[in-house]
């Protein structure tokens, strides 16, 4: 256990550095704060805070809007997922969203020894930020004190960032004539990001983020691939509306938005500080982008390989055998040339031995080599090659062996490799092997 700490500790520091000085905006609903993780929720927004991250929540309400609604024998019709919210049920909805705000700065303001709170200093700050005009009437159905934002006081909100205050949001609005507008979450939680430019927007929520149909997670989407899942459906749902709200946010700037769960523990620090993530990340339309490789690349990848077959860096493949096993590959493609592949070679292993990979073909145009497109290229693969459930990745190369140890391989011998993979081995080459745990 002392070493998985260390070792998630030392491969944390490149994600503590990048997030270090940036603005985030974490939106919750009510049922999250209801939540018996919702304390250790608190706990991790507290470590982020203490990393130098700006940091703005909204929080929704329903859960506990309903309540009020029921204790005071009032109800409230629902159309296309938004609420209706009459003169007499508004105040269910402030004594909600105030009673949430309360406890949000009270748990961040907990300070026990002994505690994950002790010594943090939190001081949390809300206020009349955002300023809301009527939804109005649509579908013939008039939405009375239900709202949307018209605007967000940035430079209020920076103030308090740059003083290390943690800003919360509800999902309240003011309008100019002094009445209260009962706003969605979802709402709030995107334009504050837009209007930001924040560095991330987190969506909590009931699920780990966006499933397909076999209900396997998606790591990665883009908003176009939301677009599909969203055709045709009313946002009635909460996944529903965060998916609606992530590509509406991508589309706005924000250049990465996670959905990840409330209901699982060490979910946000998982997505923030490991390579794979905890939930589904939504990133904008790629100008580049990394991606398995198609037949049509064959092209672009002969021209990229050419040089480094005839510098005796890679070993010669013919656009043949490129098309055969043009599924092995990935590349990037930046504005539709391919600057980077790779290959990813499935080995057959004796029975009881982990199973194995090789990376093979490692390219990247010259122009792009002093960026990390390499590093990304072996972290696609890695990514490929757990999926597949493999679990140790080998490597043979004459001149890059010193690269390859910097990616976390460590040198091995040729009698470490697969019997298959072993008989193959080229003496004349004479190619260094290296090896990888993942």
């Amino acid at each position: 256990m002392t070493e998985q700490y260390v070792h998630w500790f030392r491969n944390s520091a490149p994600y503590i550095n990048a997030h270090r000085g940036k603005t985030f905006v974490l939106m919750f609903g009510g049922e999250a704060v209801n939540h018996d993780n919702f304390r250790n929720i608190i706990h991790d927004i507290a470590l982020l805070h203490s990393l130098g991250i700006s940091l703005v929540l909204v929080h929704g309400a329903r859960p506990q809007i309903d309540e009020n609604l029921v204790e005071y024998g009032l109800t409230t019709p629902f159309h296309q997922g938004i609420r209706v919210t009459t003169r007499e049920s508004l105040r269910c909805v402030m004594d909600a969203v105030g009673s949430i705000r309360l406890e949000i700065e009270a748990l961040l303001s907990m300070g026990l020894a002994n505690s994950p709170m002790y010594g943090a200093r939190i001081d949390a700050v809300s206020g009349n930020f955002v300023t809301a005009k009527p939804y109005g009437i649509r579908d013939g159905v008039d939405y009375q004190l239900t709202g949307e934002v018209r605007s967000i006081d940035i430079e209020a909100i920076n103030k308090n960032l740059v003083n290390r205050h943690i800003v919360i949001l509800g999902p309240t609005g003011y309008s100019t004539t002094g009445e209260v507008f009962n706003l969605r979450a979802e709402d709030v939680a995107v334009r504050t990001a837009m209007a930001l430019k924040a560095d991330k927007l987190i969506l909590l929520g009931e699920r780990e983020g966006i499933a397909d149909t076999d209900d396997r997670l998606l790591r990665e989407l883009i908003p176009n691939e939301v677009d599909q899942y969203l055709r045709g459906k009313t946002f009635d749902t909460e996944i529903l509306r965060y998916m609606d709200a992530a590509r509406g946010a991508c589309r706005g700037g924000v250049r990465r938005v996670h959905m990840i769960s409330y209901a699982r523990d060490g979910a946000l620090l998982q997505e923030l500080f490991t390579r794979d993530g905890s939930g589904t990340l939504i990133t904008q339309d790629p100008y580049e982008e990394i991606r398995t490789a198609e037949i049509e690349d064959v092209a672009g990848m002969l021209e990229l390989m050419r040089p480094l077959e005839e510098e005796g860096i890679l070993v010669r493949r013919s656009r043949e055998r490129l098309e055969t096993e043009i599924s092995q590959f990935c590349v990037i493609e930046r504005d539709g040339m391919i600057v980077g592949c790779a290959a990813l070679y499935p080995l057959q292993v004796d029975a009881g031995s982990d199973p194995a990979g090789e990376i093979a073909c490692v390219a990247v145009h010259p122009s792009y080599r002093n960026s990390d497109r390499g590093s990304e290229l072996l972290d696609y693969l890695e990514a490929r090659a757990r999926t597949k459930g493999l679990k140790l990745l080998f490597v043979l190369t004459t001149r890059t062996g010193l690269w390859f140890i910097e990616q976390g391989f460590e040198p091995a011998s040729v009698d470490d490799l697969p019997k298959e993979r072993k008989d193959m081995y080229n003496y004349q080459r004479s190619s260094q092997v290296y090896r990888k745990k993942i």
